[in-house]
């Protein structure tokens, strides 16, 4: 693994579905009762966060956009996520989530910096390049990559390798990959 041992002064930046929770292909994770936890990701949150200065969700939510979800069905999953992240010993000082659609100008949905350049503003202290970008997609790399973070792809997106291997290709850096966030811990702690 190319990172460097987190502490800190580093911070983490961390996708949301296929990350922490199960993928809907196709849908959207619109009440609570849809949230999955996938396996050992609150494990692996309380462990990494308990590391790290500071840690934050980035995640693009165009369910909103769309209008199959509300702001409010967003706010009480987060909530719900948060509280149960606090309970298993970890901290999410912050989430984000852009809103609009892919087509939608200007737009803040990853691989724009958007939410990034928000946390910054909040958190004078995060210096990208002493960050961590952990998510399963290709934009998600190329925002990691964008801001001068390490970045690690959770490879769960079987219909964006080909997209990420010819990226690659093209000059994309992924440091480090992982079949789940909870892998990637215990490779960590090693």
């Amino acid at each position: 693994m190319l990172l460097p041992p987190l502490d800190t002064s580093w911070s983490l930046f961390l996708d949301r579905d296929g990350v922490i929770n199960r993928r809907l292909p196709g849908a959207y994770v619109r009440e609570w009762p849809e949230f999955q936890w996938l396996p050992g990701a609150l494990e692996a949150i309380a462990g990494l966060t308990q590391r790290a200065g500071r840690s934050f969700v980035v995640t693009n939510q165009q369910g909103i956009g769309k209008g199959l979800m509300s702001e409010e069905n967003l706010a009480r999953i987060h909530t719900r996520m948060l509280a149960a992240v606090e309970a298993a010993g970890g901290r999410i000082d912050a989430i984000y989530h852009c809103p609009g659609l892919a087509a939608a100008e200007p737009n803040c949905r990853k691989p724009n910096p958007a939410m990034a350049l928000q946390a910054r503003e909040e958190f004078p202290e995060v210096d990208f390049r002493r960050s961590v970008m952990i998510g399963d997609s290709l934009s998600d790399m190329q925002f990691g990559q964008a801001l001068g973070m390490y970045n690690v792809l959770v490879a769960t997106k079987a219909e964006e390798r080909e997209a990420i291997r010819k990226a690659q290709g093209q000059g994309l850096r992924i440091d480090a990959r992982a079949a789940s966030l909870y892998e990637f811990y215990v490779n960590l702690r090693i």
